[in-house]
């Protein structure tokens, strides 16, 4: 029997006040940027790798690699086990309940 982990991530939503600072552009541009902080160099995916190392850096060293791989394979659309700009910033929005408000 395989075994279920659940993982509870503490998040605080930025995204609705980056959405009024910046307005939406603004915010796509920021979300881009942390992909590429984020990212694998070579690559141009972030990927299990990169992001363990870069969350280390960013003071995250506490993440274990099931939260990691479960943090890709949420946002993981093509199968490929990395996240493309895209997905990730696919991944963001659904991440973010408070910019609903802005959809409508």
């Amino acid at each position: 029997m395989e075994e279920v982990v659940d993982i509870v991530v503490d998040f605080e939503d930025y995204f609705p006040s980056m959405m009024e600072r910046y307005g939406a552009e603004g915010l796509v541009t920021e979300l881009c940027n942390g992909f590429r902080l984020l990212m694998d160099g070579e690559r141009g995916l972030i990927t299990f790798e990169s992001l363990k190392t870069k969350s280390m850096v960013l003071g995250l060293s506490d993440l274990k690699d099931e939260e990691i791989a479960c943090m890709l394979s949420e946002g993981d659309l093509d199968g490929d086990g990395a996240l493309n700009q895209a997905e990730f910033c696919i991944l963001m929005f659904r991440l973010s309940p408070g910019l609903l408000m802005y959809a409508q």
